[in-house]
């Protein structure tokens, strides 16, 4: 059975390996992740000969399909616009289309768009719209046809600081002419003004912003420089649609903000027909779809659960048809032979989330002071170096992956698979060249040094007790309380900690929060760190660095989790963290300015993130490459490293009988032999 399954995990990751690869929680079992993998195996497989017919194509498939999702994982908002976690678009990408979306193989394909394309390198790029996409209400009755204006408005809602809150914003100020501009402009104006503009024809927007609409499907985007990648944005959040009509319905931008399943407009593959906070959601093929040879579920209903050991329960009694397998189950079931599920253990999606240690740069205690004994190690290069160099994660990974942990050993922070240079070299193999990091050899961690621990955590000991920090230095991790699966995945991480780090460096304080991450621990600073995963919304390394830049209102991480955006003062304890954060954003700046000569721009872009991994200003942590319990092929899903689309449910092959590890392996060939 290991072998079998060693097989299927090797044929699923050499097909994600092919592809191309926003802040999410992409990771189901360690649900005290935070806001979404190709461990490349040497295990070779053959091409499937006659016995292609086990991959099952012929198999009776499910109309109504009901899925398992963490309680960590519910849906915050319904806006699409304003949105930034994968917890909110894994639901809305069901819900409302995008200009473009993906294949199988992750290749761009046509969705509201028809055509698209660009004749000056990437300067100007026109998109031909479907004239047939309608928007409906939740019982999926006709509002509106979806237009070129559409775009037009949601993109003025994104740029518009006081309608979105710097949501999405960075994609669009850093590609598109004027959209910077118009950012400023109305971050300068009252709340009142700059809530009353619209994207109409005359309006400061059109003034400003280089988008044209010559005709209600037709749009024309105008970018700073040369950028070729540009189409792969157009299937993120920052170009989706939103109708004015249906704002001016609601009563304005503000009660957009609270706008529910129940009055919000949708073009997308289905409606949400009902939505019980915490409970349940289910979602209704809508009726007028524009994609009418697509094939659709009839319903799908996510039942939230509290961990994946309650969703095996769910899955037995055949309440759900997919669970995400803990590494309790997963040892219960490979250990035993004669288990009801023991050949029917198949490779999970690897998720497109490249996890790391996000390090709070500007930490308070639950009292609201300054916890400076925290902030001032953690400054300190040394202190972060030895936890580089000395922290081992064998023992983390198996809470993803009991089986074959080290697939999910993570050494970068751009994903694994998102771009290639000319020759073919993928891109963070630059990034491992210009760090000087042996390649993962599947048994020990590759930048684990034993020598080079020591030394940085004598040094750090000897700098920060003259600076009078005290050890071990106390780190506070937040988990949910109601996650024993985060507890028990927390406690493996404090152990961890504790054995290669030492108790007399740092001592890991697990702590709690009741319902939201965001409210309770992250927004008033408790966090030592998240472990967070980041998921690319457009094929280029800038979407990742620039999350880190400093000083940039726009960067995702440095202005919400690590909180370096506020660290502006220089002392004895930070100055090197600041020219650290600065000779970073200078190389990430450096490397955008390079827009026509792609090779370059990758090997400058490699510079930056080593000179960030170097310095050790996020610590990276993890990939998670999960086994899961299925009747869904999880071939037959969109599968990109950019865009969030990866989760609609459309085109996907089911049957009503669970697949097993022989047939997950011959889909996954069959899958593989096609691209």
């Amino acid at each position: 059975m290991k072998k079998t399954l060693s097989r299927a995990l090797a044929l699923a990751l050499s097909a994600i390996f092919v592809l191309s690869a926003c802040g999410g929680n992409g990771n189901n079992n360690a649900a005290n992740n935070n806001e979404p993998q190709k461990e490349a195996s040497t295990e070779k497989t053959d091409k499937p000969t006659e016995a292609a017919p086990s991959a099952k194509n012929d198999a009776e498939p499910i109309k109504d399909l009901v899925r398992g999702i963490l309680l960590t994982r519910e849906l915050e908002t319904f806006n699409i616009l304003k949105s930034q976690r994968a917890e909110d678009s894994e639901n809305l990408t069901n819900l409302v289309d995008p200009l473009l979306e993906v294949d199988t193989y992750g290749k761009l394909v046509p969705a509201i768009a028809k055509e698209w394309g660009t004749e000056d390198g990437g300067l100007t790029w026109t998109f031909k719209l479907r004239d047939d996409v309608k928007w409906v209400d939740v019982n999926g009755a006709e509002k509106a046809v979806c237009n070129a204006q559409d775009f037009a408005t949601g993109l003025e809602w994104i740029l518009n600081f006081h309608k979105n809150d710097s949501n999405n914003t960075s994609m669009p100020i850093e590609m598109i002419t004027g959209a910077e501009e118009y950012y400023e402009y109305t971050k300068a104006l009252s709340a009142d003004e700059a809530k009353a503009l619209t994207a109409a024809e005359g309006s400061k927007f059109r003034e400003m912003v280089g988008l044209e609409t010559p005709d209600d499907y037709t749009l024309i985007y105008h970018c700073i420089t040369e950028k070729p990648y540009f189409d792969t944005v157009a299937t993120y959040n920052c170009l989706y649609p939103m109708a004015q009509a249906m704002v001016d319905e609601l009563g304005g931008p503000d009660k957009v903000a609270s706008m529910n399943n129940e009055n919000m407009w949708y073009n997308g593959a289905y409606t949400m027909t009902s939505f019980i906070h915490g409970n349940e959601k289910i979602y209704t093929k809508n009726p007028l779809y524009w994609d009418t040879e697509s094939d659709r579920f009839d319903t799908v209903t996510f039942k939230m659960m509290e961990s994946n050991d309650v969703g095996f329960q769910l899955y037995q009694s055949g309440e759900i048809d997919y669970v995400q397998l803990t590494e309790g189950v997963v040892k219960t079931i490979s250990g035993n032979p004669n288990h009801e599920f023991y050949n029917y253990m198949v490779p999970d999606v690897p998720s497109k989330y490249s996890y790391q240690f996000h390090f709070n740069y500007n930490k308070n205690k639950e009292d609201g002071t300054p916890d400076t004994n925290w902030n001032t190690a953690i400054a300190n290069t040394a202190f972060r170096k030895a936890w580089f160099y000395g922290l081992d994660l064998k023992e983390y990974y198996k809470r993803t992956n009991a089986i074959t942990p080290m697939v999910c050993e993570n050494n970068f922070y751009t994903m694994r698979g998102l771009i290639y240079n000319s020759d073919g070299i993928e891109y963070t193999e630059l990034v491992r060249e210009e760090l000087g990091l042996p390649e993962a050899n599947g048994e020990t961690m590759a930048r684990l040094d034993a020598g080079k621990f020591a030394e940085y955590k004598k040094q750090a000991m000897e700098e920060l007790t003259a600076l009078g920090v005290t050890f071990p230095v106390e780190v506070d991790y937040y988990i949910s309380a109601s996650s024993q699966t985060a507890l028990d995945t927390a406690n493996v991480l404090k152990q961890a900690m504790s054995s290669t780090l030492g108790d007399d460096f740092v001592k890991l304080n697990i702590k709690t929060y009741v319902s939201s991450v965001r409210q309770e621990v992250v927004n008033p600073h408790l966090h030592s760190f998240v472990i967070n995963g980041w998921g690319a919304d457009y094929g280029d390394p800038q979407n990742y660095l620039g999350q880190e830049a400093y000083g940039n209102d726009n960067a995702y991480y440095s202005q919400n989790y690590s909180y370096m955006n506020q660290i502006t003062e220089e002392t004895e304890a930070n100055k090197d963290l600041i020219a650290a954060y600065k000779e970073y954003t200078r190389l990430v700046e450096e490397a955008d300015a390079i827009t026509t000569d792609m090779d370059a721009r990758y090997a400058a872009y490699a510079k930056a993130e080593a000179f960030m991994l170097d310095n050790v200003l996020v610590l990276p942590c993890h990939y998670q490459v999960p086994w899961a319990l299925s009747k869904i092929d999880n071939t037959s899903r969109m599968n990109a490293m950019f865009g969030i689309q990866n989760e609609k449910m459309k085109n996907w092959r089911t049957s009503v009988d669970a697949y097993t590890a022989e047939e997950a392996e011959a889909l996954a060939a069959e899958h593989a032999a096609g691209k």
